[in-house]
């Protein structure tokens, strides 16, 4: 006989925690910390909120890792997806296709950068990264440049956990662990605001200058290895895993210059900051710039189901057309272009014409940046800084703990926070109302007292 089993009504906190515990292997964590810190268990969201099997409720500013954009349980995301389960769930995108991954990638054609006219489809932002890795290598193979093979990116970056990706991400927390395995590449400095921070004062260079100088030794770097290297993959505007660090977009403009000067792709990732983050669709719009890649994860199904896109031009994808199946790009995922997920990432473009949602943000943004005053001037914070729906500061803590210590003060104020070492970001949902950041504002200004 067959055994089914359905969710329990009568689950509470504890018997969840006990049974994850046991049988999950959570993600990004030391497993032992757990015993100190014991997981949160969710049993349902609404909104900017997530509520626990005990009654308590959670606003999430974090977008649950980025990717939540109009809210849990989105009423016109589960209609969509509702719709198309009764359609077809899914089907190999490898000599078929369907209507929502059509519909999508011609949407997206619209959207993107001008140029990026194909859509290349994976389940997740690293394998995102990848496809773009291995594009750029074999595309300059195919046109008679076998040597380019190297790559570059910024200290600091973060492009994904897969090994290609560990290769070029600069974080060494993950870098270190599985250093025996990849072949680390190259990197060049950041153009980090927090380099500049002694503007503040009135000292020191401007963002726009730290931005220029490190350009500039992005300009030595290309001008000495060019012929190895495939592509420069960078985070545009903000380098989310190095604490929500925050750039110029001049750097974008003299990055697409040296590469076009230099034979060198420019990979853009913006898996985290696109999808209207940073205040416009995608962060390169805001340097007005065309890269030889774009990639698009996280937010593009509202934090519904897995899905990227590596988005690239026609010069690219024609390097990769004949009539030898050697010459295609020989790159697959199971659940490639899925229509679930491709009407939830449809539905969430609806919710951005609908609700003309990067006009109403800049509004949202406004009021935070308003009310946050104290927060900002608060004699333990460092380094406030805001570009579009992302907030991010330091805090001065006597706490060496201090990560663990402000989420689990957050969620005693009815707060999902997950600071990145002494850095606390904001990245909430775009359905967040103004009584929901007052809360996120003054509630974080009761934690930073008690932990400064």
């Amino acid at each position: 006989m067959i055994q089914t089993m359905s969710i329990s009504c009568r689950t509470d906190n504890r018997d969840l925690l006990e049974r994850s515990l046991r049988a999950v292997w959570h993600p990004c964590s030391q497993m032992k910390h757990y015993e100190n810190f014991p997981l949160v268990p969710m049993a349902r969201g609404n909104g900017v909120w997530l509520h626990d099997y005990d009654g308590r409720r959670y606003l999430d500013a974090v977008s649950s890792w980025w990717v939540n954009l109009f809210g849990h349980c989105n009423p016109r995301i589960n209609a969509a997806i509702t719709d198309q389960l009764g359609r077809l769930e899914h089907v190999m995108l490898a000599g078929f296709t369907h209507e929502p991954v059509v519909q999508l990638s011609e949407r997206l054609r619209g959207l993107a950068p001008e140029g990026l006219g194909h859509c290349f489809y994976a389940s997740d932002g690293a394998s995102a990264t990848e496809i773009a890795l291995k594009m750029s290598a074999h595309y300059w193979r195919a046109i008679g440049k076998p040597g380019k093979t190297q790559f570059i990116s910024l200290e600091n970056s973060y492009h994904g956990e897969t090994l290609g990706a560990l290769s070029v991400t600069d974080i060494a927390l993950f870098r270190d662990a599985y250093g025996m395995l990849i072949r680390q590449q190259s990197t060049v400095p950041s153009p980090d605001w927090r380099k500049a921070a002694a503007q503040e004062k009135g000292e020191g260079e401007s963002a726009e200058a730290c931005a220029l100088r490190c350009a500039d030794a992005l300009e030595q770097y290309l001008r000495l290895h060019h012929a190895d290297l495939a592509a420069f993959i960078i985070e545009p505007l903000v380098q989310g895993a190095a604490g929500m660090a925050m750039y110029h977009p001049v750097y974008l403009q003299r990055a697409r210059q040296l590469c076009d000067a230099y034979g060198v792709h420019l990979i853009a990732d913006e898996i985290a900051v696109g999808m209207g983050r940073t205040g416009t669709m995608f962060a390169c719009e805001q340097a007005d710039i065309s890269p030889d890649f774009l990639l698009i994860s996280k937010g593009i199904t509202g934090g519904y189901l897995p899905l990227s896109v590596v988005m690239t031009h026609d010069e690219i994808y024609r390097a990769f057309y004949a009539d030898e199946t050697s010459r295609g790009f020989l790159h697959s995922h199971s659940y490639t272009g899925n229509p679930l997920a491709c009407r939830a990432a449809l539905a969430t473009l609806d919710i951005f014409i609908q609700d003309d949602v990067l006009a109403s943000n800049r509004i949202k943004a406004a009021y935070l940046n308003q009310i946050a005053t104290p927060l900002r001037d608060h004699h333990a914070v460092r380094n406030w800084r805001n570009t579009g729906m992302i907030w991010a500061f330091e805090v001065v803590s006597p706490h060496r703990d201090f990560a663990q210590r402000c989420f689990a003060l957050a969620l005693q104020n009815e707060l999902l926070l997950r600071p990145i070492g002494s850095t606390v970001y904001f990245m909430p949902p775009y359905v967040i109302g103004n009584p929901e950041i007052e809360l996120l504002v003054n509630g974080t200004f009761h934690i930073i007292n008690q932990l400064s």
